[in-house]
């Protein structure tokens, strides 16, 4: 059974994700605009069928800010360190 203290943990190092998250969506959304502006206003503005080449940022930032959703909003359960750490507390 868990403490109330132990339980205030956990919602902290959730709550401590979940900002982690949004801080890291709005940068990656100012970042991504900004070389998409640079992208228009050096090639894009006159051919845009030119190379889009801010879509590597985009993908490989992008991945990477999925799996920091899915660490702060999905079900990590199955790496997560605390859970081992109970699974062998339990095993007795």
């Amino acid at each position: 059974m868990e403490t109330q203290s132990e339980k205030d943990r956990m919602l902290w190092k959730i709550a401590k994700k979940r900002a982690a998250f949004k801080s890291q969506a709005i940068s990656y959304v100012a970042v991504n605009l900004f070389l998409i502006g640079i992208w228009y206003f050096t090639l894009g503005k006159k051919d845009l069928s030119a190379h889009f080449w801010p879509i590597w940022p985009i993908l490989g930032w992008g991945l990477g800010l999925f799996f920091s959703y899915l660490g702060a909003y999905g079900k990590w359960d199955f790496i997560s360190a605390e859970k081992e750490y109970e699974q062998l507390k339990n095993q007795k």
